[in-house]
């Protein structure tokens, strides 16, 4: 299912298109069946949050221990993220099947140079460091889909983390020495060296490769869907939660993509949606190919301070992982 969004933001994408009209319907992160997204951004310290609310135990540590495989990997020591390594080379970066939309088109062929990922994405107990460290904001809302107490429970601490804001999910990634992915660095990893539809393969997603089509109708602990990691070992890059990557959202961006490390066009002052890839856990199995591009408001450079439009949107299906250089 495709996104759709308020008239007034829609209005500000096609403005800043107008030049090209978009024909693209990028991926949804919103249904009849999901939460609201979050439009009152909270300041950095909040009265309602104290130490005693935010999940600490056992971290930093991976909240997984992957099955044995060939993967190079690596653990983070700021926030126990465990870290799969993705060479340098090429990937054919687009829709390559039936279901391609306009915006995944045309597809062409990117190098891209050797970069670290994170194996799963960010979790509750990852993020709540960097809270207490007094360099990320609070989730905009503590609970999830099913959940009343979500982020602040200890129960979910190896949960990804989700109503993160895009400019909170890049300030989370330089706290832990790291970065967001570029999309095609991300389409990269999910992908690997062939033309596959979906991180594991060809083979249609199952209960077994990921957590889509509402099928629990919540997030899943990171991880268990090991079947379902891409040829570099990343979990999750189908299914659970959507994952904010660095780049502005343009329908038209690849027709006139760089053949090396794209990095997405330039924001102006009328677009700053950004893209959001991997689908969720309410999303339809077409949603989770590897080339599908969904996206949502990201910071508006003209908002004023303090003002709701200033950090973007966040979502209960929205999350995020980082990756590095070196």
């Amino acid at each position: 299912m495709k996104k759709s969004i308020s008239l007034f933001f829609l209005t500000i994408l096609l403005t800043a298109c107008q030049a090209s009209p978009a024909t693209a319907t990028p991926t949804s992160t919103s249904s009849a069946d999901s939460l609201p997204i979050a439009t009152k951004v909270a300041p950095i310290a909040t009265a309602s949050i104290t130490l005693d609310m935010i999940p600490t135990a056992t971290f930093p540590s991976p909240p997984v221990t992957p099955t044995a495989t060939p993967y190079t990997t690596r653990t983070s020591s700021k926030d126990g993220m465990p870290q799969v390594f993705v060479p340098t080379g090429s990937v054919r970066m687009g829709g390559l099947d039936i279901h391609a939309d306009s915006d995944e088109l045309p597809d062409h062929i990117v190098q891209i140079k050797a970069f670290w990922l994170d194996q799963l994405e960010v979790t509750n107990g990852m993020y709540a460091l960097c809270l207490q460290s007094g360099v990320c904001r609070a989730p905009q809302k503590f609970s999830s889909n099913t959940r009343t107490s979500y982020f602040d429970n200890p129960d979910f601490k190896d949960y990804p983390v989700i109503q993160v804001t895009w400019l909170d999910a890049k300030n989370y990634c330089e706290w832990a020495g790291r970065r967001l992915p570029t999309e095609a660095e991300w389409e990269r990893a999910a992908r690997g060296d062939d033309f596959r539809t979906f991180p594991w393969g060809d083979e249609p997603p199952s209960a077994t490769y990921a957590n889509f089509n509402n099928l629990i109708r919540d997030t899943s602990r990171v991880g268990s869907y090991q079947a379902g990691a891409s040829p570099f070992g990343a979990f999750d890059m189908a299914g659970n939660v959507w994952e904010w990557v660095m780049d502005i959202y343009d329908p038209h961006y690849y027709a006139s993509s760089p053949q090396n490390d794209p990095t997405g066009p330039e924001q102006t002052v009328s677009n700053f949606a950004h893209v959001i890839r991997g689908g969720s856990y309410q999303d339809a199995w077409v949603d989770l190919r590897v080339s599908n591009r969904g996206y949502e408001l990201g910071p508006n450079p003209r908002a004023a301070f303090n003002s709701p439009d200033l950090y973007g949107r966040s979502s209960a299906k929205i999350g995020f992982r980082c990756a590095s250089d070196n």
